[in-house]
Protein backbone atom coordinates (compact mmCIF):
# COMPACT_ATOMS: atom_id res chain seq x y z
CA UNK A 1 0.00 0.00 0.00
CA UNK A 2 1.03 3.61 -0.77
CA UNK A 3 -0.44 6.78 0.69
CA UNK A 4 -2.06 7.76 -2.56
CA UNK A 5 -6.14 7.60 -0.99
CA UNK A 6 -4.41 10.53 1.20
CA UNK A 7 -2.80 13.84 -0.77
CA UNK A 8 -2.09 12.95 -4.14
CA UNK A 9 -0.35 15.97 -5.51
CA UNK A 10 -2.32 16.80 -8.05
CA UNK A 11 -4.93 19.77 -7.07
CA UNK A 12 -7.80 16.95 -7.81
CA UNK A 13 -10.68 16.86 -4.81
CA UNK A 14 -11.58 13.61 -4.03
CA UNK A 15 -13.05 11.90 -1.10
CA UNK A 16 -11.12 9.58 1.18
CA UNK A 17 -11.67 8.30 4.61
CA UNK A 18 -8.50 10.18 6.70
CA UNK A 19 -6.87 7.72 9.27
CA UNK A 20 -7.55 8.34 13.18
CA UNK A 21 -4.83 9.20 15.43
CA UNK A 22 -2.50 7.53 17.27
CA UNK A 23 -3.76 7.08 20.83
CA UNK A 24 -0.77 9.71 22.08
CA UNK A 25 -1.98 12.11 19.22
CA UNK A 26 -5.49 12.29 20.01
CA UNK A 27 -7.42 15.20 21.56
CA UNK A 28 -8.81 16.19 24.00
CA UNK A 29 -5.18 14.69 25.19
CA UNK A 30 -6.04 11.75 27.66
CA UNK A 31 -3.98 11.13 30.90
CA UNK A 32 -0.98 8.09 30.32
CA UNK A 33 -0.43 7.15 33.46
CA UNK A 34 -0.48 3.12 32.57
CA UNK A 35 1.90 3.82 29.77
CA UNK A 36 4.44 5.09 32.25
CA UNK A 37 7.57 2.54 33.34
CA UNK A 38 9.33 3.91 36.46
CA UNK A 39 13.26 3.66 35.72
CA UNK A 40 14.99 2.12 38.74
CA UNK A 41 15.11 4.55 41.93
CA UNK A 42 12.77 6.77 40.81
CA UNK A 43 9.89 5.20 42.50
CA UNK A 44 12.11 5.95 45.92
CA UNK A 45 12.48 9.68 44.73
CA UNK A 46 8.51 10.50 44.03
CA UNK A 47 7.62 8.82 47.96
CA UNK A 48 10.65 11.11 49.44
CA UNK A 49 8.76 13.91 47.95
CA UNK A 50 5.78 12.75 49.15
CA UNK A 51 6.88 11.88 52.84
CA UNK A 52 8.95 15.40 53.18
CA UNK A 53 6.88 17.46 51.14
CA UNK A 54 9.35 18.73 48.87
CA UNK A 55 9.56 19.62 45.07
CA UNK A 56 11.27 16.41 42.91
CA UNK A 57 13.32 17.95 40.28
CA UNK A 58 13.92 15.51 37.54
CA UNK A 59 17.20 15.74 34.84
CA UNK A 60 17.11 14.03 31.39
CA UNK A 61 16.55 13.89 27.69
CA UNK A 62 13.84 15.36 25.60
CA UNK A 63 11.24 12.36 25.74
CA UNK A 64 12.75 10.65 28.23
CA UNK A 65 9.05 10.43 30.65
CA UNK A 66 9.46 13.19 33.28
CA UNK A 67 6.71 14.75 32.15
CA UNK A 68 4.50 11.77 32.65
CA UNK A 69 5.48 10.95 36.09
CA UNK A 70 3.49 13.61 37.40
CA UNK A 71 0.28 11.94 35.83
CA UNK A 72 1.09 8.02 37.53
CA UNK A 73 1.77 9.60 41.12
CA UNK A 74 -1.38 11.92 40.28
CA UNK A 75 -3.74 8.88 39.18
CA UNK A 76 -2.28 6.61 42.25
CA UNK A 77 -2.49 8.76 44.61
CA UNK A 78 -6.05 10.31 43.76
CA UNK A 79 -4.31 14.02 43.98
CA UNK A 80 -7.04 15.08 40.84
CA UNK A 81 -6.43 16.58 37.81
CA UNK A 82 -2.77 17.74 37.26
CA UNK A 83 -2.08 21.43 36.99
CA UNK A 84 0.37 22.69 34.75
CA UNK A 85 2.92 25.88 34.37
CA UNK A 86 5.45 25.42 31.16
CA UNK A 87 7.65 27.23 31.35
CA UNK A 88 9.20 30.32 28.58
CA UNK A 89 12.24 32.56 29.02
CA UNK A 90 9.32 34.89 29.97
CA UNK A 91 7.75 33.16 32.66
CA UNK A 92 7.15 35.33 35.75
CA UNK A 93 6.86 34.27 39.20
CA UNK A 94 3.27 36.57 39.34
CA UNK A 95 2.04 34.59 36.41
CA UNK A 96 1.96 31.39 38.48
CA UNK A 97 0.67 32.55 41.00
CA UNK A 98 -2.50 35.23 39.46
CA UNK A 99 -3.22 36.63 36.58
CA UNK A 100 -5.01 40.30 36.67
CA UNK A 101 -6.75 42.00 33.57
CA UNK A 102 -5.77 45.24 34.91
CA UNK A 103 -6.70 47.06 31.31
CA UNK A 104 -10.32 45.16 30.72
CA UNK A 105 -10.94 45.91 34.21
CA UNK A 106 -10.07 50.10 33.72
CA UNK A 107 -11.84 49.62 29.97
CA UNK A 108 -15.23 48.43 31.99
CA UNK A 109 -15.01 50.67 34.29
CA UNK A 110 -15.27 53.30 32.14
CA UNK A 111 -18.03 51.55 29.97
CA UNK A 112 -19.96 51.66 33.49
CA UNK A 113 -19.11 55.35 34.43
CA UNK A 114 -20.42 56.13 30.58
CA UNK A 115 -23.90 54.36 31.35
CA UNK A 116 -23.01 51.66 28.28
CA UNK A 117 -23.25 49.00 30.65
CA UNK A 118 -26.85 49.21 31.39
CA UNK A 119 -26.51 51.32 33.99
CA UNK A 120 -24.08 49.35 36.20
CA UNK A 121 -22.09 51.64 38.26
CA UNK A 122 -19.17 48.91 39.48
CA UNK A 123 -17.38 45.86 38.02
CA UNK A 124 -16.60 43.46 40.28
CA UNK A 125 -12.63 43.05 40.88
CA UNK A 126 -12.70 39.23 40.91
CA UNK A 127 -14.30 39.15 37.08
CA UNK A 128 -10.53 39.88 36.08
CA UNK A 129 -8.54 37.84 38.61
CA UNK A 130 -7.51 34.32 37.73
CA UNK A 131 -5.16 32.03 40.05
CA UNK A 132 -2.63 30.79 38.43
CA UNK A 133 -1.39 26.71 38.05
CA UNK A 134 0.75 27.55 41.22
CA UNK A 135 -1.68 29.62 43.25
CA UNK A 136 -4.35 27.16 42.54
CA UNK A 137 -2.32 24.54 44.13
CA UNK A 138 -1.81 26.46 47.41
CA UNK A 139 -4.72 26.66 47.84
CA UNK A 140 -5.84 25.45 51.50
CA UNK A 141 -9.56 23.77 50.72
CA UNK A 142 -8.38 20.53 49.11
CA UNK A 143 -8.89 17.54 51.19
CA UNK A 144 -5.44 16.21 49.13
CA UNK A 145 -2.23 17.60 48.09
CA UNK A 146 -2.61 19.47 44.07
CA UNK A 147 -0.52 18.10 41.46
CA UNK A 148 1.53 20.34 40.07
CA UNK A 149 4.13 20.19 37.06
CA UNK A 150 6.36 23.01 36.19
CA UNK A 151 7.80 21.97 32.89
CA UNK A 152 11.30 22.58 31.50
CA UNK A 153 12.26 24.96 34.41
CA UNK A 154 16.03 25.29 32.73
CA UNK A 155 14.12 27.34 29.75
CA UNK A 156 13.58 29.91 32.57
CA UNK A 157 14.62 33.23 33.25
CA UNK A 158 18.10 33.04 35.53
CA UNK A 159 15.88 34.71 38.26
CA UNK A 160 13.00 32.53 38.24
CA UNK A 161 14.36 29.53 40.52
CA UNK A 162 15.40 31.75 42.79
CA UNK A 163 12.00 33.90 43.01
CA UNK A 164 10.23 30.35 43.71
CA UNK A 165 12.20 29.98 47.12
CA UNK A 166 10.36 31.53 49.39
CA UNK A 167 6.85 30.18 47.87
CA UNK A 168 8.17 26.72 48.30
CA UNK A 169 9.28 27.71 51.83
CA UNK A 170 6.36 29.63 53.06
CA UNK A 171 3.53 28.10 51.17
CA UNK A 172 2.28 31.54 51.18
CA UNK A 173 1.64 34.22 49.39
CA UNK A 174 -0.33 38.03 48.44
CA UNK A 175 -2.03 39.42 45.62
CA UNK A 176 -1.65 42.89 46.40
CA UNK A 177 -4.69 44.37 43.85
CA UNK A 178 -7.05 42.53 47.07
CA UNK A 179 -4.52 43.63 49.49
CA UNK A 180 -5.93 46.93 49.22
CA UNK A 181 -9.38 46.26 48.03
CA UNK A 182 -12.09 47.59 49.84
CA UNK A 183 -13.77 44.10 50.62
CA UNK A 184 -12.18 41.52 52.77
CA UNK A 185 -13.26 38.83 51.08
CA UNK A 186 -13.45 37.83 47.15
CA UNK A 187 -14.13 35.18 45.26
CA UNK A 188 -11.72 34.23 42.39
CA UNK A 189 -11.25 31.79 39.93
CA UNK A 190 -8.88 28.78 39.75
CA UNK A 191 -6.36 27.46 37.27
CA UNK A 192 -7.92 24.34 35.41
CA UNK A 193 -6.64 21.43 35.35
CA UNK A 194 -5.89 18.51 32.97
CA UNK A 195 -9.23 16.73 33.18
CA UNK A 196 -11.32 19.94 33.86
CA UNK A 197 -12.72 21.86 30.92
CA UNK A 198 -15.32 24.62 30.31
CA UNK A 199 -18.38 22.38 31.88
CA UNK A 200 -16.55 20.87 34.71
CA UNK A 201 -17.91 23.15 37.50
CA UNK A 202 -14.81 25.14 39.55
CA UNK A 203 -16.08 26.91 42.73
CA UNK A 204 -14.22 30.17 43.29
CA UNK A 205 -12.03 30.51 45.96
CA UNK A 206 -12.66 32.70 48.57
CA UNK A 207 -9.54 34.98 49.17
CA UNK A 208 -9.15 36.83 52.54
CA UNK A 209 -7.70 39.89 53.13
CA UNK A 210 -5.95 39.16 49.37
CA UNK A 211 -3.53 36.37 51.37
CA UNK A 212 -3.17 32.81 50.63
CA UNK A 213 -1.51 30.02 52.78
CA UNK A 214 -1.77 26.82 52.10
CA UNK A 215 -2.32 23.23 54.56
CA UNK A 216 -0.76 20.87 52.71
CA UNK A 217 2.11 20.99 50.39
CA UNK A 218 1.41 20.24 46.69
CA UNK A 219 3.10 17.63 45.15
CA UNK A 220 5.49 19.32 42.75
CA UNK A 221 7.23 17.81 39.57
CA UNK A 222 9.73 19.84 38.11
CA UNK A 223 11.71 18.99 34.73
CA UNK A 224 15.23 19.90 33.46
CA UNK A 225 16.69 19.02 30.06
CA UNK A 226 20.06 19.80 31.97
CA UNK A 227 20.66 22.84 30.07
CA UNK A 228 21.87 24.89 32.46
CA UNK A 229 22.44 24.81 35.92
CA UNK A 230 20.41 26.10 39.14
CA UNK A 231 21.67 28.22 42.37
CA UNK A 232 22.00 25.83 45.62
CA UNK A 233 20.08 27.49 47.33
CA UNK A 234 17.16 26.12 44.93
CA UNK A 235 18.83 22.67 44.76
CA UNK A 236 18.98 22.32 48.35
CA UNK A 237 14.59 22.61 48.75
CA UNK A 238 14.50 19.50 46.08
CA UNK A 239 14.01 16.45 45.62
CA UNK A 240 16.42 15.33 42.44
CA UNK A 241 16.80 12.49 40.39
CA UNK A 242 18.45 11.96 36.99
CA UNK A 243 16.55 9.83 34.27
CA UNK A 244 19.30 7.08 33.53
CA UNK A 245 20.14 6.61 29.81
CA UNK A 246 16.88 3.95 28.14
CA UNK A 247 17.26 0.46 27.97
CA UNK A 248 16.17 -2.08 25.52
CA UNK A 249 13.54 -3.68 27.59
CA UNK A 250 12.37 -0.45 29.14
CA UNK A 251 11.74 1.60 26.04
CA UNK A 252 10.43 -1.37 24.32
CA UNK A 253 7.74 -1.75 27.29
CA UNK A 254 7.10 2.14 27.14
CA UNK A 255 6.22 2.04 23.17
CA UNK A 256 4.00 -1.33 23.59
CA UNK A 257 2.29 0.86 26.15
CA UNK A 258 1.78 3.51 23.85
CA UNK A 259 0.77 1.64 20.69
CA UNK A 260 -1.37 -0.87 22.78
CA UNK A 261 -0.20 -3.80 20.87
CA UNK A 262 2.58 -6.20 20.82
CA UNK A 263 5.89 -4.94 18.80
CA UNK A 264 6.78 -7.09 15.62
CA UNK A 265 10.20 -8.86 15.89
CA UNK A 266 10.85 -5.63 12.67
CA UNK A 267 9.43 -2.82 15.72
CA UNK A 268 11.66 -4.32 18.22
CA UNK A 269 14.57 -4.35 15.82
CA UNK A 270 13.80 -0.39 15.43
CA UNK A 271 13.74 -0.01 18.97
CA UNK A 272 16.92 -1.40 19.46
CA UNK A 273 18.67 0.48 16.64
CA UNK A 274 16.94 3.76 18.38
CA UNK A 275 18.94 2.98 21.49
CA UNK A 276 21.88 2.34 20.34
CA UNK A 277 22.23 5.50 18.01
CA UNK A 278 21.23 7.39 21.81
CA UNK A 279 24.44 5.55 23.32
CA UNK A 280 26.73 6.54 20.23
CA UNK A 281 25.60 10.10 21.29
CA UNK A 282 23.04 10.89 19.12
CA UNK A 283 20.08 12.94 20.05
CA UNK A 284 16.40 11.28 19.59
CA UNK A 285 13.14 11.70 21.24
CA UNK A 286 10.80 9.05 22.21
CA UNK A 287 8.12 10.75 20.34
CA UNK A 288 10.25 9.96 16.99
CA UNK A 289 10.64 6.36 18.01
CA UNK A 290 6.51 6.37 18.44
CA UNK A 291 5.80 8.12 14.85
CA UNK A 292 8.24 5.99 12.99
CA UNK A 293 6.92 2.39 14.97
CA UNK A 294 3.24 3.35 14.35
CA UNK A 295 4.25 3.50 10.17
CA UNK A 296 5.93 0.43 10.95
CA UNK A 297 3.39 -1.75 12.48
CA UNK A 298 -0.04 -0.26 11.10
CA UNK A 299 -2.09 -1.61 8.45
CA UNK A 300 -2.53 1.72 6.75
CA UNK A 301 0.87 2.57 6.74
CA UNK A 302 3.23 2.45 4.17
CA UNK A 303 5.21 0.04 2.81
CA UNK A 304 8.47 -0.91 0.88
CA UNK A 305 10.79 1.87 -0.25
CA UNK A 306 7.86 4.62 0.60
CA UNK A 307 7.99 2.97 4.11
CA UNK A 308 11.64 3.17 4.96
CA UNK A 309 12.79 6.45 3.60
CA UNK A 310 9.85 7.75 5.54
CA UNK A 311 11.13 6.34 8.62
CA UNK A 312 14.53 7.69 7.90
CA UNK A 313 13.16 11.22 7.84
CA UNK A 314 11.31 10.67 11.23
CA UNK A 315 14.39 9.65 13.07
CA UNK A 316 16.92 12.16 11.99
CA UNK A 317 19.18 13.35 14.56
CA UNK A 318 17.82 16.21 16.58
CA UNK A 319 21.22 18.09 16.68
CA UNK A 320 24.05 18.77 14.04
CA UNK A 321 22.67 19.91 9.95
Amino acid sequence: MTWDTYYRGTGEPHDTKLPDPPPWRAFPRRSSPHTFQPPEGLTDAVNAAVFLHRPLLITGAAGSGKSTVIEQVADELRLGSVLRWHITSRSTLPDALYRYDALGHIHTLRLAQSGSRGGRKREEISEFLQLGPLGTALLPDSPRPRALLIDEIDKSDLDLPSDLLDVLERGVFEIPELVRHSEARVPVRRWRGDDEDEATEQKPYVVHRGRVQCRRFPFIVMTSNGEREFPAPFLRRCIRYDMPPLSVDLLHAVVEAHVERKLSPEASGLVKQFVDRVARGETLAVDQLLNAVKLLIDHQGPTGEQRDRLITYLLRNLTGA
